[in-house]
């Protein structure tokens, strides 16, 4: 017992110190304005921790809070978070229900944190909203009320969402317009579109970074149109066990690269 515990605080200081070093190297000057975060590998968690896959969910709810901290004291402004696919709703009914509770617990919750008050986080939630049960809804519009006048920071939950879809919500309503003789076609262009699109009401919609959990590599639909120059950072750990070490890891290896962006 004795060694056990020993190996545990040995651990535990190892990576405060760690992390300690990790953030010396970090210009907090170049940090990205916008991260989006691919939040990968909960129900995975789970089947290793030998429980239902909801446990994992329930966990990785706790990583969110935890994460936005993480952010705000690089002053990073903008997250995205992609919480909940228009695919993910093919999963069992089982998970879905235990998800969409998860989520109206979250946002009612997040609407009463003092720290979301204090640091002034502007909470949205964009995608199909109007596919979400009318608790989740009303939920999201509680959050959203309670935040609407912030602006220091914004947190973006992507929610019945996907990145396809997106693209054509905004076709339709920039169609709708030139029906209407409010918008020739003509009139379109890269910025028409982005004003569309459900990041519309950021000061900045494109993330400089996106960072994908869980060791899968690729993008699942999430801000297709916003990432076309995102640096992407992909991470072996699941979600639910990112730690701060993980993140301050991705973000020196963004300010290590050197943006181009075609030129």
């Amino acid at each position: 017992m004795f060694f056990k515990i020993y190996n545990f605080f040995n651990r535990f200081w190892t990576f405060k110190f760690y992390e300690k070093i990790l953030e010396g190297e970090i210009n907090k000057k170049k940090v990205p304005k916008h991260i989006g975060v691919i939040m990968d590998g909960n129900r995975r968690m789970a089947r290793i921790m030998g429980e239902k896959s909801t446990k994992g969910h329930y966990i990785g709810a706790k990583k969110v809070r935890e994460f936005i901290g993480w952010c705000v004291d690089l002053n990073i402004k903008i997250i995205t978070l992609y919480s909940f696919s228009l695919e993910n709703f093919n999963r069992p009914k089982e998970e879905v229900d235990a998800l969409m509770k998860l989520f109206e617990r979250e946002f009612r919750a997040v609407a009463e944190d003092r720290n979301v008050h204090k640091y002034k986080i502007h909470i949205k939630a964009i995608g199909r909203i109007e596919l979400l049960p009318e608790n989740v809804r009303e939920a999201i519009a509680y959050a959203e009320n309670k935040t609407k006048d912030y602006d220091n920071y914004y947190v973006n939950v992507a929610i019945a969402y996907g990145g396809q879809q997106e693209l054509v919500d905004a076709i339709k309503r920039i169609g709708q317009k030139i029906k209407n003789n409010e918008m020739d076609v003509n009139d379109i262009s890269v910025e028409t579109i982005s004003k569309h699109l459900y990041t519309a009401h950021l000061p900045y919609q494109n993330p400089d970074l996106i960072i994908r959990t869980s060791g899968e590599e690729r993008i699942s639909n999430f801000l297709i149109w916003q990432s076309s120059y995102s640096e992407l950072y992909f991470c072996e750990t699941y979600w639910p066990n990112f730690r701060k070490i993980d993140f301050l890891r991705a973000i020196r290896d963004y300010q290590r690269r050197k943006r181009r962006f075609g030129k």
